[in-house]
């Protein structure tokens, strides 16, 4: 069965974007020719993307406005407005709990959550998430977007991997 994958980045302190919903703070300690790629291998386990509007929005007109990033994969966004779907692109107001599992009822590779706050959120409230690959990031914001809000139980995890490099430390976990 397909595995359901959170994978992203967070600040010290457990945030996701800046108070402004910015995130150019995203970098390691010194220079980034001392990152570790670790994204080319995790999307080689993937085809679908689930991300919420706001994070769709930021791709789009901040991080890589002239190119749709994404390409080799189906991403579904989360959202209430109206755009127009494309083969690749799928704007629904579907609730992602319900919709995530429908996916993973379907063949195909490992389902990506890649934002933001609140998708996450709820499908962790579900116990939908199945591993954590989660970057933190040498850095301490103080405020802005969470990655964690509150759960009405806690949800145990089993750390699987941890590394580091240029100050960044990333930590992969599933449930327990």
């Amino acid at each position: 069965m397909r595995k359901v994958i959170l994978f992203i980045a967070m600040s010290l302190d457990g945030y996701i974007a800046d108070s402004n919903g910015g995130v150019k703070w995203l970098n390691g300690q010194d220079n980034d020719n001392e990152n570790v790629d670790t994204y080319s291998e995790f999307v080689k386990g993937i085809d679908t993307i689930l991300m919420g509007w706001n994070t769709y929005h930021q791709v789009v007109t901040e991080l890589s406005p002239t190119e749709w990033v994404y390409s080799n994969f189906i991403t579904y966004v989360i959202t209430h407005n109206k755009n127009q779907s494309t083969e690749k692109i799928r704007f629904t107001d579907e609730n992602p709990t319900q919709l995530l599992k429908e996916l993973k009822a379907n063949d195909g590779k490992d389902i990506w959550i890649c934002g933001g706050a609140n998708l996450v959120s709820q499908l962790m409230r579900e116990k939908l998430i199945d591993k954590y690959y989660i970057s933190v990031i040498p850095t301490l914001l103080g405020k802005g977007i969470r990655l964690f809000g509150e759960l009405e139980k806690e949800q145990k995890l089993f750390l699987i991997r941890s590394k580091n490099y240029n100050g960044i430390v990333e930590l992969i976990y599933e449930q327990r």
